[in-house]
């Protein structure tokens, strides 16, 4: 009989392992019970508030204000795949290019969030385009970096092979270079979405009247903990659910992976 027939039938993957529930669920008894222990140590009820509090700042949250930022979000991630990927092919093709544009590229990433912010409300008058300026700026960067390092690294002997076909630029990226760099750049889109989320949250701090950046400063005004928590929790939600859209696709364009 053969071997496969014996072989334990796999338990589906849970969408959070025991463990994290664990670690959750500890977190929230233990905030829980300091929200209560907080006026005998001193602490304002209102610095810690309890899980009934977080609960009905939750049920309060606007969706426009969710839907404006994930909206900033992808469009941003978006433009920034679109112009990275299509630097990186450029400056692969033209060495003087990239002795050019590569060291301005890595000054670009050194510069702090914080500065290109201010350099945006400086610059741009117009709100909603600071705010992807930023984005852009700062995640545009990374697809660019790491689409360019993952074609100069698919194999000489590979690049060789195809260019004895004398392929037209377009051919040679479609049919060698894309399917080299899909790997690298589903790594981009998972770095990129973090970065993203982080970036997006403190331009909307800067002029923004919506967005959950613009709720956080108002929360911040009101010393409502309960609401930055609760939109906290929903930045940590959006963050999750990107990623799991994106880990989906790769799953099913990289089904060829062990």
């Amino acid at each position: 009989m053969p071997l496969e027939e014996h072989a334990p039938a796999r338990v589906p993957d849970l969408i959070f392992p025991r463990q994290t529930l664990v670690s959750l669920l500890v977190f929230a008894v233990c905030w829980e019970a300091l929200s209560h222990l907080a006026p005998y140590l001193g602490i304002p009820p209102f610095a810690i508030p309890s899980l009934l509090r977080i609960a009905k700042s939750v049920a309060d949250i606007t969706p426009l204000d969710v839907a404006v930022t994930l909206a900033r979000v992808i469009g941003a991630l978006i433009v920034s795949f679109v112009l990275g990927v299509a630097a990186a092919m450029a400056m692969y093709r033209s060495q003087t290019l990239d002795d050019y544009l590569y060291p301005m590229i890595r000054i670009l990433m050194a510069v702090p969030v914080v500065s290109w912010i201010l350099f945006a409300v400086l610059w741009f008058p117009g709100v909603e385009f600071r705010i992807g300026f930023v984005l852009v700026v700062v995640c545009g960067p990374v697809f660019l970096v790491d689409s360019l390092d993952a074609m100069r690294s698919v194999p000489r002997e590979l690049r060789h092979m195809m260019q004895s076909f004398r392929p037209t630029t377009l051919q040679y990226f479609i049919k060698l270079m894309l399917p080299a760099i899909v790997p690298s750049i589903f790594t981009s889109w998972k770095v990129n979405i973090s970065l993203a989320i982080r970036v997006v949250t403190i331009a909307e701090l800067v002029g923004a009247v919506t967005g959950i950046g613009h709720q956080l400063s108002v929360a911040q005004e009101l010393f409502s903990v309960s609401d930055v928590f609760a939109w906290t929790l929903v930045l940590v939600v959006l963050l999750f659910l990107l990623e799991a859209i994106v880990a989906r696709v790769e799953k099913r364009v990289l089904r060829w992976r062990p």
